[in-house]
C-alpha cells in the first residue's frame, strides 16, 4: 500500500499519526504549511522556547487563527488542534506522540531530543543534520536497538542523495560521485556575520526586518553548512570524501558526467564512491537551474557495454564514452517534503536516509589566526568553519567537530586555515553532547 493509501486508511479510521514538532523556524515553518492538507496525520505539538514565535509562525503559513490554540495535549488529541509549549521534554515523553522532529538546528540539544525520543519509544526524524554528524551514527544504533526509526530529513539535500544512491545501487550500477549545488563565493570562508548580507544583495537592515539570522545564513555561505550535510551523506551511503576538503568543481548539469568521473577518464574525482558540492553560478546567462544551485545529484558507472548502449538509447545524460551516467533533481523542497519522513517512520518503520556509518566528519577549522583565550562562537561565526574529513583522518587528528566549537575557550594559538583539535580547547567534559560523541568515536572507530 502507498504512503497516501495508509494516511487515509489512518484518517478514516480517526487514528492519524500524531507528531510533535520541535522548532518552528524556517524548516518548521514550510512543514506546517503542509500538514493541513496532509490527511491521516496530525500535528499535536510545537514545542518551542518562544511560544508566541511558534504561534506566529502558524498563522504566517495561513492557519486558522485558534488552530494553535489548544490548552493543553489533551485538549489537541480531543478537538484536532495543536498545543503550543515550551516544555519540549513534556511532549517527548507523552505516550500519544508518534514522531518526533527536531528541527531546532542546535547540536547538543538536537541530541538531547533524540536520545528522549529513542528512550521514550518515539520515531525520531533529524532535521537536525549538524547534529546527525556530531553523533548521528551512536543515535541511529540507539534507535535500532528500541526498535524505533532514526531518520534524516526527507526534502533536506541529504535524505534526497541518499535516495538517489540507493536507487543506483538496487539497479546494479557503482556510485561514482553524490552531492549537491551550491552558489561558491572566492574567499568563502573568510564570510561572517558582518559581511554575509552582501552577498545575498542585502544590507543587515533589511535582513533584520526579514528576521533573517546572520549567522546562520554566514554557515550557508562560508562552507560549513556544505562540510556538514556531505559529512552527513558520507555517513549515511558509505562514501568517502576527498582526503583535502570539498573542491566546489565549477559544473553545470549538462557537465556532471565529464567533471564528477574519475581522472583516469578525464574527469576531477580521485576515487571513485565519494561525495563532492559544485560550484553552480549563473553563467553566461543560463537558467541558473541548469547549475543544479538548489539541486542534488548522482553520477554513477555502467556495469557492462549493454547497459552503457542502454543508457544512451532510453536518453539517460551519459559522458562522450556513454561509461558514465547522471540523475538529478533541481530543486529541494525542504520542509514542504517533510511529511515522506514522517509517513514512512511511522506506517512502514523505514528512514528516508539512515546514519550506518563513520566515513565524514566537519571539523572546527580556523577562520582567522586565534589566540589562546579566544571563546569559540560556532558555525558561521567569526571564528572558525567547518571543513569536510575523512573520519579517520578526524580521528588520528583528534579534530574538534564543528557541532561541539561554541562556547569553549582556546588553550592555544592555531593559524588560519588550520583544524583544531581536542587539545586546543577547554572542552567540558561533562556535557552531554560531548560524552555523546566521545562515546560514538569509541564505538565507530573500527567499523
Amino acid at each position: 500500500m502507498n504512503l497516501t493509501s495508509m494516511l487515509r486508511q489512518r484518517a478514516a479510521d480517526e487514528k492519524p499519526v500524531r507528531v510533535a514538532l520541535i522548532g518552528a523556524g524556517k524548516f518548521g515553518s514550510m512543514f506546517l504549511s503542509q500538514v493541513p492538507t496532509t490527511p491521516g496525520m496530525h500535528l499535536t505539538g510545537i514545542g518551542d522556547l518562544s511560544v508566541d514565535r511558534a504561534k506566529a509562525a502558524c498563522g504566517n503559513v495561513g492557519w486558522p487563527e485558534r488552530q494553535a490554540d489548544a490548552k493543553s495535549l489533551d485538549d489537541a488529541v480531543a478537538t484536532g488542534g495543536t498545543f503550543v509549549t515550551d516544555d519540549t521534554m513534556a511532549l517527548i515523553r507523552d505516550p500519544r506522540i508518534d514522531v518526533v522532529i527536531d528541527a531546532t538546528g542546535i547540536p547538543p540539544v538536537g541530541i538531547k531530543h533524540a536520545l528522549a525520543a529513542i528512550d521514550n519509544g518515539k520515531h525520531i526524524v533529524m532535521v537536525n543534520v549538524e547534529a546527525d554528524v556530531l553523533a548521528g551514527p551512536l543515535l541511529a544504533q540507539k534507535a535500532r536497538d528500541a526498535g524505533v526509526v532514526y531518520t534524516m530529513a526527507y526534502g533536506d539535500q541529504p535524505a534526497l542523495i541518499a535516495e538517489m544512491v540507493d536507487w543506483v545501487r538496487a539497479i546494479g550500477f557503482d556510485v561514482t560521485c553524490a552531492g549537491k549545488g551550491t552558489k561558491y563565493i572566492p574567499g568563502y570562508h573568510d564570510i561572517n556575520p558582518d559581511t554575509v548580507w552582501g552577498h545575498y544583495g542585502l544590507t543587515a537592515e533589511q535582513a533584520a526586518a526579514g528576521g533573517m539570522n546572520p549567522q546562520m545564513f554566514a554557515s550557508f555561505m562560508d562552507g560549513t553548512k556544505s562540510a556538514i550535510e556531505m559529512a552527513a551523506v558520507a555517513n549515511a551511503c558509505d562514501l568517502t570524501p576527498p582526503a583535502d576538503g570539498l573542491n566546489f568543481f565549477p559544473c553545470g548539469v549538462d557537465d556532471l558526467t565529464t567533471v564528477l568521473r574519475p581522472e583516469a577518464d578525464g574527469g576531477q574525482i580521485k576515487q571513485k564512491g565519494t561525495v563532492e558540492v559544485i560550484a553552480c553560478n549563473e553563467r553566461d546567462g543560463r537558467n541558473v537551474f541548469r547549475d543544479l544551485r538548489w539541486g542534488v545529484y548522482v553520477t554513477f558507472e555502467a556495469p557492462n557495454e549493454y547497459a552503457k548502449r542502454c543508457m544512451w538509447e532510453y536518453g539517460m545524460k551519459v559522458d562522450s564514452t556513454g561509461k558514465y551516467g547522471c540523475m538529478y533533481k533541481p530543486y529541494h523542497l525542504i520542509g514542504l517534503e517533510l511529511g515522506i519522513s514522517v509517513a514512512n517512520a511511522a506506517l512502514r518503520g523505514e528512514a528516508t536516509g539512515e546514519t550506518r556509518y563513520w566515513r565524514g566528519d566537519a571539523v572546527a577549522t580556523a577562520k582567522k589566526d586565534l589566540k589562546p583565550g579566544d571563546m569559540l562562537d560556532g558555525e558561521g561565526g567569526f571564528c572558525v568553519y567547518g571543513k569536510l574529513m575523512p573520519a579517520a583522518a578526524s580521528l588520528a587528528l583528534g579534530g574538534l567537530p564543528i557541532g561541539l566549537a561554541h562556547g569553549f575557550k582556546l588553550k592555544n594559538k592555531v593559524a588560519k586555515g588550520t583544524p583544531l583539535t581536542w587539545n586546543d580547547v577547554e572542552a567540558d567534559e561533562s556535557m552531554e553532547a560531548v560524552q555523546i560523541r566521545r562515546e560514538m568515536e569509541r564505538a565507530f572507530a573500527n567499523r
